[in-house]
């Protein structure tokens, strides 16, 4: 059985510099781990990698394939609209492009869309119905 979970998200880049500057201009700090060629960030339980986009094919046994993105919306969640709105400003601040500024949604919360310089999308979110833990984790709610 394979466990339910997810330990490392790797995003392919186009250009490492830029990128390693965007998450640094984020807040984000580089685990000590990181090499010239992949960038690593310490998350909540599991870490966030940036891997060229060549290197990325290559390591997937697929060289020369042409790897895309916005396929895939990572996200974050807030415990209030403010959270988010300053989460969606500071992006911007950074260098993301705005895909869909905060509003509230027909689920009944309240999100946005950024995405980073290679084109990753983020959703920055306040879930009403999924309380956040104390750290800032998240548990879903058992079914009623």
């Amino acid at each position: 059985m394979i466990p339910q979970r997810v330990t490392l998200i790797t995003l392919g880049v186009a250009e490492m510099d830029q990128a390693r500057a965007f998450y640094a201009r984020l807040g984000w700090k580089e685990h000590r781990d990181s090499q010239p060629g992949v960038a690593f960030f310490q998350m909540q339980g599991q870490a966030l990698a940036l891997f060229g986009l060549a290197d990325l094919a290559a390591d997937q046994g697929r060289p020369g394939a042409s790897l895309g993105s916005g396929a895939v919306a990572l996200a974050q969640n807030f415990a209030t609209e403010a959270d988010v709105d300053a989460a969606f400003a500071a992006a911007l601040a950074a260098g993301a492009t705005a895909l869909k500024p905060p509003e509230k949604v027909f689920w009944g919360g309240y999100s946005g869309y950024w995405a980073d310089p290679d084109g990753h999308v983020w959703e920055v979110a306040m879930n009403p119905f999924w309380p956040l833990n104390d750290d800032g984790s998240l548990t879903l709610p058992e079914s009623a």
